[in-house]
């Protein structure tokens, strides 16, 4: 909830709870509430959630929004519920659910590489996007499944549909949203199990970001050379994730951490495809004429930060601390100044 504070004499005196409402209130549609909350759900709610996207359904009353597993191989449906929805919607969401459930390792597999459109197995994919030591077995895949249901906190039939499944055994949860507005604003509220977690846009962070070194040999040396962060296509969207002062490592496949730098410019446009910011070096600059890249392991940067990172993402999450990427600046000039 969100509560305005009133204030008397330059003392907070009580707490003034604000009206909220729903998507149907401004006239949108179902398809837009849908399409602005499942392009946000794994970027921007659950930013810092560890989940690996296996299946984007399509846009159906009661439907499953995105299929996602978590480190342990179990399998997480999100369903999206607007106002205009019927009441059968939570009972539909399980129907797919319990079809889910029933998916074996091998269709579960060909749904994963028809939506990532790479022929990568799902246990490798799997191992690479958590850093696992070792494949997780097929047969412990999809062995549980947990059903998220978003929609508006107004919804009291809703809540009760998920309270009633929930004290039945199911593993059913309902995350509601707000949508206030102020000044002629518009701001959406979301709650994101288990914690909420998000940083503060204000605080300094440090973030390991991929050179992109999987679909293009030579992008890195384009940061490099032009001393500046830049993302490609669909992933141009991460360079909004970072701000003037946060700390990059450079994150270049197969090798590990390359290079350290501040973020210093705002972000710039070069082409249609591409955004980027200006960074300053904290670390060697890499030079494209060496023999090798050098590179601190990704297992150092595991070991060192204490953190367990999910890799298959441009941004890998999670966020460090300004202090915790001093450090790790330290820690990879070490490494790199040695090597």
């Amino acid at each position: 909830m969100l509560y305005k504070i009133e204030e008397q004499a330059n003392v907070f005196k009580k707490l003034e709870l604000l009206e909220f409402k729903d998507f149907s209130s401004f006239g949108k549609s179902a398809n837009n509430l849908e399409s602005l909350i499942s392009s946000s759900i794994l970027d921007v709610l659950f930013e810092e959630a560890r989940l690996m996207p296996v299946l984007q359904g399509k846009q159906r009353q009661g439907g499953v929004n995105i299929y996602a597993l978590n480190e342990i191989g179990e399998l997480l449906l999100f369903s999206l519920k607007s106002a205009s929805d019927g009441e059968d919607t939570v009972n539909q969401a399980l129907r797919y659910m319990q079809d889910a459930g029933q998916w074996s390792y091998q269709k579960l597999e060909e749904k994963f590489i028809r939506h990532s459109q790479n022929e990568t197995s799902l246990v490798q994919a799997h191992k690479e996007a958590f850093g696992l030591e070792h494949e997780l077995e097929p047969e412990k895949m999809n062995n549980k499944q947990h059903l998220l249901i978003i929609g508006s906190a107004a919804d009291q039939s809703l809540i009760s549909h998920v309270d009633y499944w929930k004290k039945n055994g199911i593993s059913i949860y309902f995350l509601p949203y707000r949508v206030y507005e102020l000044a002629g604003e518009n701001y959406f509220e979301f709650f994101a199990l288990p914690h909420d977690q998000h940083k503060n846009p204000s605080d300094v962070k440090g973030v390991i970001f991929d050179t992109n070194r999987r679909w293009d040999e030579n992008s890195i040396w384009s940061m490099i050379d032009n001393s500046r962060l830049e993302a490609y296509g669909d992933a141009k969207k991460f360079v909004h994730h970072i701000h003037v002062e946060d700390i990059v490592f450079f994150s270049h496949e197969w090798c590990g951490l390359i290079a350290a730098a501040k973020v210093k410019g705002q972000i710039k446009v070069l082409d249609s495809e591409t955004l980027y910011r200006d960074v300053e070096f904290l670390t060697p600059i890499p030079n494209r004429k060496d023999n090798r890249m050098l590179a601190m392991p990704f297992s150092h940067v595991k070991l060192k930060t204490g953190k367990t990172f999910f890799w298959a993402r441009t941004i890998k999450i999670p966020y460090l601390s300004k202090i915790e990427a001093l450090e790790l600046v330290e820690v990879l000039n070490n490494y790199l100044y040695r090597t």
